[in-house]
């Protein structure tokens, strides 16, 4: 049994079911132009509409400022929705009050309506008891789906969750299942990729995971401030030189917890930050005054495979290297792509997160490859942080 209920656990015939979802997608000229997260909540919204659920859509989109305002409307979206789901998907210009009663009201069993942005009333993100009371009134069982707006606690995600009975959604049960299946009960030993341009955006993330894994490899820009905190010459390469003691203190952390820290020990070098640009691969010991690290090296590629080889779980956030720009997407790629080897091999359980991330695996044309990718962001870093993630704390038992 999980720790938190299901939808294998509510009765949502004949009910309005509030279902909170992540609509938060790119537009352009009124068109989504990204359909990931609306493809994630399709299982749940054409489970509760099969078991004769009125599924009422809840979410936020953008960041409107003083009220409604037509280039945060949710309306665009409806119809993006109604085409993934292949129905139709009525629309209320409000989330709560007349407005959004009448067009509920009007629902049968198995229909859709997407009521308008939550992010319309100050209340939202304040998490505002009479907003809550308001919004409440429209439902009668609530289901969460939007892991990513779960480390918020506003309105619309843990206000309702302890207004109405409350359930995880398919997305979001996955996705809890995922992550506890990587750090919380995970099976050893344990790598962890951590990666990305700052130490300083990172430090509860790494201070957490040296005391849950049993290696911890860190690439990017972050890498550097470790080199240099070993008293390494970084040239040009992007590093927090000010963060050097805080780097040590994270590298006696992990020493006394019996954490292996993994780190470059060579990288390709360059004068410039652009793609192509002129460069070559040396020892770590060896950056030029003039150069930067843009990625790690084949010795650091072949130092990190062996270490997941010998890994049985893998969690993964951030890139090693500049991987948006050739030639410097190698050991990202490289990296991920034997990660993904692993996973379909059956040898290790990956999961990972995070944007850039994301963008990284898909580049390397190995996402569908890994145990799970989230697509959250901040609420995948805080809960890698060891943090309490107040949407989802609400729907445990």
């Amino acid at each position: 049994m999980t720790s938190f209920k299901t939808l294998d656990e509510a009765d949502v015939a004949g009910k309005r079911v509030l279902v909170r979802v992540d609509l938060n997608v790119p537009m352009e000229g009124g068109k989504v132009t990204d359909m990931t997260r609306i493809e994630r909540i399709l299982p749940t919204l054409r489970m509760l509409a099969q078991r004769g659920g009125k599924v009422i859509m809840l979410a936020h989109f953008g960041r409107p400022k003083g009220g409604p305002d037509a280039a945060n409307s949710l309306r665009p979206v409806a119809a993006a929705v109604a085409a993934q789901l292949g129905a139709l998907v009525g629309f209320a210009e409000d989330c709560i009050g007349d407005v959004a009663a009448r067009a509920i009201a009007a629902m049968k069993g198995g229909d859709y309506l997407l009521l308008e942005n939550t992010r319309f009333h100050k209340g939202e993100e304040k998490n505002d008891p009479a907003l809550v009371a308001e919004m409440a009134k429209l439902g009668d069982v609530y289901v969460n789906d939007a892991f990513s707006a779960a480390h918020r606690a506003h309105a619309s995600t843990e206000g309702l969750a302890r207004a109405l009975p409350a359930y995880a959604g398919l997305t979001m049960q996955a996705e809890l299942v995922a992550l506890g299946r990587a750090l919380e009960h995970p099976q050893k030993p344990v790598a962890a990729v951590v990666g990305g341009a700052k130490v300083s955006s990172k430090l509860d993330l790494l201070g957490n995971l040296v005391t849950k894994v049993d290696m911890l490899i860190i690439g990017g820009g972050m890498a550097n401030t470790f080199l240099a905190a070993q008293g390494k010459d970084t040239g040009k390469s992007l590093c927090e030189h000010e963060l050097a003691g805080t780097a040590r203190d994270i590298l006696a952390k992990a020493k006394a917890a019996g954490c292996e820290i993994v780190l470059p020990v060579d990288g390709v070098l360059a004068r410039e930050f652009k793609a192509q640009a002129p460069h070559r691969t040396a020892s770590v010991e060896s950056i030029g005054a003039d150069e930067m690290m843009l990625d790690i090296g084949a010795a650091s590629v072949a130092h990190v495979v062996e270490k997941l080889r010998k890994a049985h779980t893998l969690v993964w956030n951030g890139p090693f290297g500049a991987f948006e720009m050739a030639p410097f997407d190698h050991g990202t790629v490289a990296v991920a792509r034997e990660a993904a080897a692993l996973t379909r091999a059956g040898q290790l359980t990956s999961v990972a997160g995070g944007g850039d991330t994301v963008a990284a695996l898909n580049h390397a044309g190995v996402a569908g490859d890994f145990s799970y990718v989230s697509t959250a962001g901040g609420a995948f870093l805080e809960w890698l942080e060891g943090k309490a993630l107040p949407g989802v704390e609400a729907l445990k038992r």
